[in-house]
């Protein structure tokens, strides 16, 4: 018993006393929690961050809703600086049916506006009909005839023509400096119906080779070094403008895929400046060439034909276009024969991701390039003058 009484007797304080304990933390808590709250209400509405007690806070919820309304605000601004040099492409042309019956076959697509007197970049599969009519509306809902008056031989890229003045052009950026994750903002004429629609999103990657056709699959086009964005790109934006936060143009838009939600596609903004630039001094757009038609060299060839090398640009003859060397080309000048492997023009590889033909279009008619090639296992050089590439 004596043994039980003081197991009893010592066990009763010690109740006690985590009662006391625990009355004096809830109470604690209850203050703490109040004070707590206060200052919580305060860091919302205070945007200095400073709580009721004087103390920084460390949260920075202000910020972030201040980074994001000036986000809000550039994609803002630079609707309403842009829209205006946007414009819708629409082509008509009379058909015909099985029925003897004559319908209006309509298309649409975008454009943008690139000099005051009505000078207006596309894209080449928008304007791709030569027995359609083209007409041009602007923001304002005032409309013009349009007339082609140039196609790139090389991209998917042509200019057209209205008689307007004092118009605005929009302002070219730099797309070699964009990088992937970056804000940008698409302009179009969606679905062909909805003009001068906004999009936004980020560059999703650089340098992507696809093969775009039609709706029809009638046709197709090999396209290299594209622009990556999750920015919604619909049927009808094409040639219509990819731009950067400051209201830049660094993409045109030219491609979606129908298989993925919010994958599309723009050529950057810098393989069409050269061509914009031959326009306006010369009345046509002028590309660089070679002269060489040739097979892109990965590992899976190398290892097939037992060649040296695992990239460049096998020159070879075609069974439908001919000879591999163009006569009285470039190349023919300097002396490339078929079967050699171009793998560098000025140290820069040609390779999958880097087509001979894109890295020739770097350079302008006349520049001399230094070409690196393989003949007989060993490796030369030869420096090239380029000319124009005629089609």
């Amino acid at each position: 018993m004596p043994e039980e009484q003081y197991q009893n007797h010592t066990s009763a304080p010690m109740v006690v006393v985590k009662r006391s304990l625990l009355v004096f933390i809830l109470i604690m808590s209850l203050i703490m929690g109040i004070i707590g709250g206060a200052g919580s209400v305060y860091i919302l509405a205070n945007s200095s961050g400073t709580n009721s007690l004087g103390i920084k806070s460390p949260l920075t919820l202000p910020v972030t809703q201040q980074v994001t309304l000036e986000e809000n605000s550039k994609f803002i601004d630079v609707a309403k600086q842009v829209s205006p040099s946007v414009v819708s492409v629409a082509s008509s042309k009379d058909v015909m049916n099985f029925f003897g019956q004559t319908y209006q076959q309509q298309g649409g697509g975008t454009g943008f506006v690139v000099s005051n007197d009505g000078l207006i970049a596309t894209n080449k599969h928008v304007v791709s009909d030569s027995g359609a009519k083209y007409s041009v509306t602007m923001s304002d809902g005032s409309t013009y005839d349009a007339t082609i008056v140039a196609v790139d031989p090389f991209f998917d890229f042509a200019l057209i023509k209205i008689s307007a003045k004092n118009l605005k052009p929009i302002t070219f950026g730099d797309s070699d400096q964009m990088a992937v994750g970056q804000w940008v903002m698409v302009i179009g004429n969606a679905l062909a119906e909805f003009q001068n629609s906004v999009t936004v999103g980020v560059i999703s990657a650089k340098e992507r080779n696809i093969t775009a056709g039609d709706s029809t699959g009638s046709s197709s086009e090999s396209l290299e070094g594209l622009i990556q964005t999750d920015a919604a790109i619909n049927p009808g934006d094409s040639g219509g403008p990819m731009l950067n936060l400051a209201g830049q143009v660094i993409g045109i838009n030219t491609a979606t895929s129908f298989d993925a939600q919010n994958i599309g596609f723009a050529i950057p903004i810098n393989v069409i400046k050269p061509a914009v630039d031959s326009y306006i001094k010369s009345g046509r757009i002028i590309r660089p060439a070679l002269g060489v038609r040739y097979m892109v060299v990965n590992q899976q060839i190398a290892d097939a034909q037992k060649l040296p090398v695992n990239h460049g640009a096998l020159i070879q003859n075609s069974s439908t276009s001919g000879s591999g060397i163009l006569s009285g080309s470039p190349a023919d000048k300097a002396g490339l024969k078929v079967g050699d492997i171009v793998t560098a023009v000025n140290g820069q590889n040609v390779d999958e991701n880097h087509s001979l033909s894109r890295l020739i279009q770097q350079y302008a008619v006349g520049a001399s390039v230094k070409v690196s090639y393989y003949r007989d296992g060993k490796e030369q050089t030869v420096n090239v003058t380029l000319e124009e590439l005629k089609k």
